[in-house]
């Protein structure tokens, strides 16, 4: 198992995945390579990058180039010109959509379906997979399909991610 991270990293993760927190890392039956960004970067099997996103704590979003596919996964964030860098021209953009239409805060930057279909629309995205709704906001499958809907307004190649769902790239 490898898991990335931003720069000082290593030592956070190595705190909270111990005693008595949980297993350590090292008594899991599987190796584990922690892995800090983006200083290791060269060291992973397919290119990666990682930026800072714009959210209330550090948060990274990253661009993986797999088997000359394209894939961006901007978590936790509002909108920001590194979101738009990182899906630029991706095959997939996987984003959050924490927010319902016309939702915002500064304080708490998160995305709504509009903000998220403009990212991937400046950025040249094929696709769009809006994840990470909020359940005390989103309460219902329904309320997740309207989110849909009002992304594909400004960008038509979105859908909404569920649970146990493959995507073909």
């Amino acid at each position: 198992l490898t898991l990335c991270g931003p720069a000082g990293g290593r030592a956070v993760l190595r705190t909270f995945v111990n005693a008595p927190f949980t297993v350590p890392l090292d008594g899991l039956p599987y190796p584990v390579h922690l892995c800090e960004l983006p200083q290791e970067a060269a060291a992973l099997p397919f290119p990666v990058q990682a930026l800072p996103l714009v959210h209330a704590g550090l948060t990274l979003g990253f661009r993986l180039e797999l088997d000359g596919r394209i894939i961006a996964y901007c978590p936790d964030t509002g909108y920001c010109e590194n979101a738009v860098t990182l899906a630029r021209r991706a095959d997939l953009l996987i984003t959050e959509c924490a927010y319902k239409t016309g939702q915002s805060s500064e304080s708490w930057p998160h995305l709504n379906p509009e903000t998220a279909a403009r990212i991937a629309r400046e950025a040249g995205a094929r696709r769009l997979a809006l994840t990470h709704f909020d359940a005390r906001i989103y309460r219902s499958l329904p309320e997740r399909r309207e989110a849909e809907a009002a992304a594909r307004a400004d960008f038509p190649a979105t859908f909404a991610a569920c649970d146990d769902l493959r995507i073909e790239c």
